[in-house]
């Protein structure tokens, strides 16, 4: 079988995805970085493709409010991005990839609707600080193909505005709807946790959001890919592949 293409977009300020691509290859498909003002201008451009991410990183440098900006830059893809979801594609978000989704309404996707207005925010971190840490995160049981199989994984997070908020019945949908991805736990996946293992305060320790074929997440899997990565290689014995490797396995094989 021909290798899934996933376009990794790059542009001002993301300064992930050359990790996020080479995850991709890692886990047997092929990835192209596009600069994200080529997607704009031929945004038809999206369905040569079987996946799409949006890196982490500081688009235009969280001017305004995070992901924002490349949020407004990105409207005119829409429409071809909702074909693309149609045609059961895969789409992620990581980090500010995630804050970009939030403002374009592609996350989260109450009734399985995109782009149905804005229903949540990443705000600041309650600690009122760039958080720059690694922390453990939960399963929390979403239908999601690049969830699958997935237990309890360690990854870091490196954000300002990563605080998950939502009105109270939105929250209640998207926990009722299975669309929670991920929740701040501890090591053991006890998620009755606080700062800084919930590392924003984000509200039930979402850390990430999804739906069948989209996940979007603050902690970075691509930064997790190698165990040499892991803050303590050289004092625990660390399996030989990251924690993160199995999300992008989950969504390469999704194409088998």
């Amino acid at each position: 079988m021909t290798m899934p293409r996933f376009m990794v977009l790059e542009g001002q300020g993301w300064n992930c995805q050359d990790e996020t691509a080479h995850a991709i290859q890692l886990a047997g498909g092929q990835a192209d970085q596009v600069y994200i003002k080529h997607l704009i201008e031929k945004p038809e451009i999206l369905q040569s493709y079987q996946g799409l991410i949006f890196p982490g990183g500081f688009t235009y440098g969280d001017d305004i409010s995070s992901g924002r900006v490349a949020a407004a830059d990105l409207e005119p893809v829409k429409d071809e991005l909702q074909k693309f979801l149609d045609d059961k594609k895969v789409v992620a978000g990581i980090c500010n990839g995630f804050q970009i989704a939030v403002w374009l309404g592609l996350a989260p996707a109450l009734d399985n609707k995109y782009f149905a207005g804005k229903k949540a925010s990443l705000v600041q971190n309650d600690s009122g600080k760039f958080e720059d840490r690694w922390v453990y995160l939960k399963n929390a049981g979403g239908n999601c193909i690049w969830t699958k199989d997935v237990d309890v994984i360690y990854l870091p997070v490196r954000h300002g505005e990563g605080k998950f908020v939502a009105p109270p019945e939105v929250l209640e949908e998207i926990e009722r709807q299975g669309l929670i991805a991920f929740r701040y736990c501890d090591k053991n996946g006890n998620t009755d946790i606080d700062y800084p293992l919930n590392p924003n305060g984000a509200v039930k320790g979402i850390a990430g959001v999804c739906s069948y074929t989209t996940l979007f997440m603050m902690p970075h899997p691509e930064a997790h890919v190698y165990g040499l990565q892991h803050p303590r290689w050289t004092r625990e014995n660390v399996p030989e592949e990251g924690d993160g490797m199995k999300i992008f396995r989950n969504a390469v094989k999704y194409f088998e």
